[in-house]
């Protein structure tokens, strides 16, 4: 049972466990409801007695309910108590524990996995979908089972009492299942429709939202609102089909239900008439009929609930089953040279983006890597830092495989500046300091001024502590892309990574750069990607790629003289 909730409901072992237990308490629960019934028919079946024999009892009997009916009140109170505790907080406890699953699910996947992968679509299953799976869990997974098999308990304790009244409340159960299990399969399909339709929404409008400056710009405003219009339409559709169908079918499943009701008064009278049983049994059964069949209709709705759920599950779960990063968290390299070694490398099967790339850029060097857009020169250099696993070949790093490194481990050995920077919605001084967590303000204002903050920054309204807005709005692009320098340079890592890291600058700006940027990759691996060639003349060896292949490969000097792609895109550039 434990192992068919794991893997039916993505869930922990824990987790299993305490469903089972809120089942458990959900039944109990379930039958302590009806000790008021029981108790209020043995009392007017003793009253009735007393009456019916002139007693003088009727006093003491009815205290002695009284007492009775305060300590099941007591019961009652512990077992919900307990009931809820299983069902509410350690379902609340669970779900905490698949946030955190997704999330280091997440945090071990590759980073480059990021780049290709729309991030509302993960944010809606971390905090959307998980919300739903917890008050689902919460409010329907435990009644459903508790519901089903309270029944099963009465009907058993029914059928000992008189089989044919229990047989007239209990035949229209298998039907109504039988018209309810049917519909499961258009329920399941049209859930699952409704779930993408309504996540392509959403991206819809976080595209919106991230492109409100293009659509703008480019007067297709209309364009963009017919599009997302069309896509509410289908949705509002969809929903209306779904609802009608799947609520049609369900209001069956209920109609065929209430048809016991008349089953019993038709056969208890029947019964009653030909002295099968009397009058107290036929009231007993009427009672139980008109309460029996509302645990199974909430199970009925609880199911087509989880049928709504199994989509979100079954997301979860993909998620969960992506293939992770792993490696060893202790790594001392006795260098910190990069080798690429026959190194094969696809995004996606089919298009090969490397082939048989290989090199070594030593320490205490600056190996620029350039050629044409799309030949592969930022693959690389993410995939010198494990932002993906490679196909074939292999890379080091001092020697090591740096396939067998946990890329946390890995990375506290990079400092990355890429040409799309990433800012935060807080102070200057703390954006600088991701770098270092723990730099002092001191630290972080000398590696602003090498990467040319200090002088914008003091013409802030709070200066360093200026709040900056969301990725950095307040900032210009130069300014962003200073910022990210500041990081890399108080990081102060032994393997420094810049793609395009000057793009963004001024001459005036990137020469001030480059001066600190050579302070600070004195003895250092150094891979640097560049279209401005001023910017790799400097550096010890050029890797040209182009095409996902190494063409050429020498010192600045040693392509010049060469009639090749090097020599070609620095003559176009001068000229």
């Amino acid at each position: 049972m434990l192992k068919y909730f794991q893997n039916k409901f993505a869930m922990s072992e824990k987790g299993a466990k305490d469903l089972f237990r809120s089942i458990i308490w959900t039944i109990v629960m379930d039958l302590s409801l009806m000790i008021p019934v029981i108790l209020s028919f043995m009392f007017l079946d003793e009253y009735m007695n007393v009456l019916l024999n002139n007693s003088n009892n009727q006093v003491n009997s009815i205290l002695y309910y009284v007492i009775m009916s305060v300590a099941f009140f007591v019961v009652i109170f512990i077992i919900a108590y307990f009931q809820y505790d299983s069902t509410y907080t350690k379902i609340y406890e669970e779900s905490a524990k698949r946030r955190i699953s997704l999330a280091e699910t997440l945090r071990k996947l590759p980073l480059a996995f990021f780049g290709k992968k729309d991030i509302s679509d993960l944010s809606a299953t971390i905090m959307e979908d998980a919300t739903q799976v917890e008050t689902l869990f919460s409010h329907a997974v435990p009644q459903i089972y508790g519901g089903i098999i309270t029944v099963l308990i009465m009907s058993v304790l029914l059928f000992f009492y008189n089989w044919q009244l229990s047989l007239a409340v209990f035949w229209v159960v298998p039907v109504a299942a039988l018209v309810f299990y049917l519909s499961r399969k258009f329920q399941d399909t049209m859930h699952s429709k409704l779930y993408y339709v309504k996540r392509d929404i959403s991206d819809k409008i976080q595209e919106g939202l991230d492109s409100v400056y293009e659509i703008k710009s480019y007067n297709r405003e209309e364009s963009y609102s017919h599009t997302l219009s069309s896509k509410l339409d289908n949705y509002e559709k969809l929903m209306i089909k779904g609802e009608l169908l799947t609520g049609a079918l369900i209001n069956l499943s209920y109609v065929l239900l209430k048809l016991g009701l008349p089953t019993v008064i038709l056969t208890g009278a029947y019964l009653l008439s030909v002295g099968s049983v009397n009058i107290f049994t036929y009231l007993v059964f009427l009672v139980v009929t008109a309460r029996i069949y509302n645990p199974i209709m909430d199970a009925m709705n609880n199911i087509a609930l989880l049928i709504f759920l199994n989509v979100r599950i079954k997301r979860m779960k993909e998620m969960d089953e992506m293939p992770r990063q792993e490696g060893k968290s202790e790594f001392y390299p006795k260098n910190y040279d990069i080798k690429f070694n026959n190194v094969d490398f696809s995004y996606q099967d089919g298009v090969q983006t490397l082939k048989h790339v290989s090199f070594t850029a030593k320490q205490g060097e600056v190996t620029a890597l350039v050629g044409p857009s799309g030949g592969g020169k930022s693959t690389v250099a993410k995939l010198s830092a494990r932002f993906w696993d490679i196909n074939k070949g292999v890379i080091t790093l001092g020697g090591e495989d740096i396939s067998l490194v946990e890329p946390e481990t890995l990375l506290n050995n990079y400092s990355i500046v890429f040409q799309d920077v990433t800012l935060f919605n807080s102070s200057v001084m703390d954006n600088i300091r991701i770098g270092k967590r723990d730099a002092s303000d001191e630290e972080v204002m000398k590696a602003a001024k090498l990467a040319q903050c200090d002088e914008f920054v003091k013409k802030l309204s709070h200066g360093y502590d200026t709040l900056i807005g969301e990725n950095g709005e307040r900032l210009s692009g130069g300014e962003r892309q200073r910022i990210s320098i500041a990081r890399a340079i108080l990081k102060d890592s032994p393997i420094i990574l810049l793609d395009e890291a000057t793009a963004s600058l001024d001459t005036e700006n990137e020469s001030k750069i480059q001066r600190a940027l050579s302070e600070l990759i004195k003895n250092k691996t150094v891979l640097i990607i560049a279209h401005r060639m001023r910017t790799v003349l400097g550096a010890d060896k050029i890797v040209v790629l182009k095409d996902g292949a190494i063409t050429e490969t020498g010192t600045p000097m040693e392509l010049k003289e060469k009639d090749g792609i090097f020599s070609s895109m620095l003559k176009k550039q001068y000229q």
